[in-house]
């Protein structure tokens, strides 16, 4: 009979063996699941010929480390001390590279560790963080604390040629949660402490950089910034399609460029205001230039005027520039951290940044419109077709950013002293925008124009 087969016998032990074995692992899988979000605290200090960082982590994180337990998931604190040890080891101790100089240090001495309960406060401060790990009294053997709500606080020391050295560090402490964000404080033997708050990987930070260091690296969040915003190509596109040569496309970039400048060094300094409903006003604001622009583009073209007038692409791309500027700022709001005691140098080489990217998006689309315009569709057909699918796309991004933008309250502001101070920023403001124009359009506006009559033969 198939009930005696001893082959249906083997198998249904087998099966009944498979289903044991997921029974049994179920709660281990359950409980080494990666956590969503991590918050991570860390000091970093130099002192004499060492290099002390302290270090605060979910114990939850840890993954892959079997902590002794009792009862329904309690840490056995009287036998954790392997299993923390090899957390700190595998986990902590080798989470990224700390640099003195150019030169990688090795692996640090664990000089203390303990688990703290989540509520502990002394990581606030260095020397209460310090004196909690170092000398604080450990939690009784007893604590019903479940192991995945704990945190491990560890003390590492780096052995070092100089206080005085250039630090920086490789975090790497992304792999510790799907959203992991870093509370890291440096404090150097000049008193100045350098916060940062950053998430997932930042790569290489220097945490006091030199002013050329930080150059470069603002270099280059300018130029990827710039390749990543596509709201600011389209503008970008609209506003040169009709000027392909070199002249007229070097003074509107510039326009645009020191406009833009002026709006995100303002910002940059508390300048701009501070309201829930400013940034959705200036993306709106964003996708509303884009939008006029393909317009102003279209109408031209219709009229059969070969590019509109040059003073008034200028203004266009100043005016429009102001607004795109403050859009620039909240992109590098959060990196300024990274900037050091550097900030206004940091502030002129994102804008440089941003420069050679908008330059390097130029010198490609430039060519790629004449060809376009040479050997697929005639100019005057192509620049409706092209601004027309530009307009599409933003008027989308103008509709989507006008319903986030009416989610805002708008409150007038109490007139206060802080008000006054408020308002004398944007007076003050207003007044570099004022010199800023004044330059571009009255000094160097009539040479442009005039050289673009002797150009065209006409007036603009």
């Amino acid at each position: 009979m198939r009930k005696n087969c001893p082959v249906f016998g083997i198998h249904r032990a087998a099966a009944v063996s498979v289903f044991a074995l997921i029974v049994t692992l179920t709660p281990n899988l359950r409980a080494h699941d990666i956590p969503t979000d991590v918050t991570i605290h860390a000091f970093i200090t130099p002192e004499g010929q060492r290099l002390r960082l302290l270090m605060r982590v979910p114990l939850g994180a840890i993954v892959d480390v079997d902590y002794p337990r009792f009862g329904p998931g309690y840490l056995d604190l009287a036998r954790a001390d392997d299993s923390l040890r090899e957390a700190a080891r595998g986990w902590i101790r080798d989470f990224g590279a700390v640099l003195e100089g150019e030169t990688r240090l090795g692996p640090p001495d664990i000089m203390a560790l303990r688990v703290s309960l989540p509520s502990d406060k002394s990581f606030a401060r260095y020397e209460d963080a310090l004196l909690h790990v170092t000398n604080g009294a450990p939690l009784p053997p007893a604590t019903q604390l479940y192991w995945n709500q704990g945190v491990l606080d560890v003390l590492y020391e780096y052995p070092i040629q100089s206080a005085q050295s250039d630090f920086s560090i490789e975090p790497g402490l992304e792999r510790f949660g799907m959203r992991v964000n870093t509370v890291l404080r440096f404090l150097p033997v000049t008193g100045v402490v350098r916060a940062f708050n950053f998430h997932g990987d930042p790569g290489l930070t220097r945490l006091d950089p030199r002013w050329h260091q930080a150059a470069v690296r603002f270099i280059g969040l300018g130029f990827r910034h710039i390749l990543d915003g596509i709201d600011h190509l389209l503008f970008l596109l609209c506003l040169v399609i009709p000027f392909r040569r070199l002249r007229p496309l070097v003074v509107i970039v510039t326009s645009f460029t020191v406009a833009h400048s002026i709006t995100l060094i303002a910002s940059a300094f508390d300048f701009a205001p501070s309201a829930l409903w400013f940034p959705p006003l200036i993306e709106t604001l964003i996708a509303a230039s884009i939008v006029y622009m393909g317009l102003e583009n279209i109408v031209g073209s219709l009229d059969g005027r070969q590019s509109p007038p040059m003073h008034r692409r200028w203004l266009i791309a100043f005016g429009f520039g102001l607004v795109h500027g403050f859009g620039f700022s909240f992109a590098l709001r959060e990196t300024l951290q990274f900037a050091g005691s550097h900030l206004l140098t940091s502030l002129l080489a994102f804008n440089v940044g941003v420069e050679l990217g908008q330059l390097l998006v130029l010198a490609l689309a430039v060519p790629a419109c004449g060809l376009l315009f040479r050997f697929v569709v005639a100019e005057r057909v192509g620049t409706i077709i092209v601004s027309a699918l530009v307009v599409h796309t933003s008027w989308h991004w103008l509709g989507e950013r006008a319903d986030q933008l009416r989610r805002h309250r708008f409150e007038w502001p109490t007139f206060d002293l802080m008000l006054l101070v408020g308002l004398t920023r944007w007076l003050i403001l207003v007044v570099l925008v004022g010199c800023a124009a004044w330059l571009i359009f009255g000094v160097f506006g009539p040479q442009f124009v005039g050289s673009r009559k002797r150009e065209d033969g006409v007036v603009s």
